[in-house]
């Protein structure tokens, strides 16, 4: 039987650093996307509507939550972080899914309740990790260990 354990530690500079990443590379699709496909007769107001605004969100929940639930997003990979269940296992698009949803909470106030959370809680998990019950690690926090009867 195998037993898992893992020691979550905080790593808030590289968790800022990741999500940085991540979050740019999704702005560089965003503006690019609603540049390329404005409806507007005003130069100073883009804006993209009904359907077309659709690729938005799909690009969104492809690129944080299917993608995380399956490798981890190039952020976090350059950051040799993984996001896995508070037992160590894999996370499903359910739990990245949760995860995500409170990406607005924390990025319209510029990151300060996730930093609280994570400094503050006993796992480092932020806000989001709280509601999937997940944890933000290195490969090196989790172990395994073969206990034989």
């Amino acid at each position: 039987m195998k037993v898992t354990t893992v020691i979550p530690r905080a790593y808030i500079k590289l968790r800022i650093f990741a999500t940085l990443i991540d979050y740019s590379i999704y702005g560089i699709f965003y503006f690019g996307y609603i540049y390329a496909f404005d409806e507007s007769t005003r130069p100073d107001n883009m804006t993209v509507t009904g359907l077309m605004a659709l690729p938005i969100f799909l690009v969104w929940f492809l690129y944080f939550v299917v993608i995380e639930a399956l490798n981890g997003t190039p952020g976090h990979d350059i950051c040799k972080l993984k996001v896995v269940t508070s037992g160590g296992a894999k996370i499903t698009i359910i739990d990245a899914l949760k995860r995500r949803i409170c990406d607005p909470i924390d990025i319209m106030m510029y990151g300060i309740p996730a930093i609280i959370c994570i400094s503050k809680t006993e796992k480092h998990q932020r806000i989001g990790d709280l509601l999937a019950n997940t944890l933000v690690v290195k490969a090196s926090d989790i172990t395994v260990t073969e206990v034989i009867f």
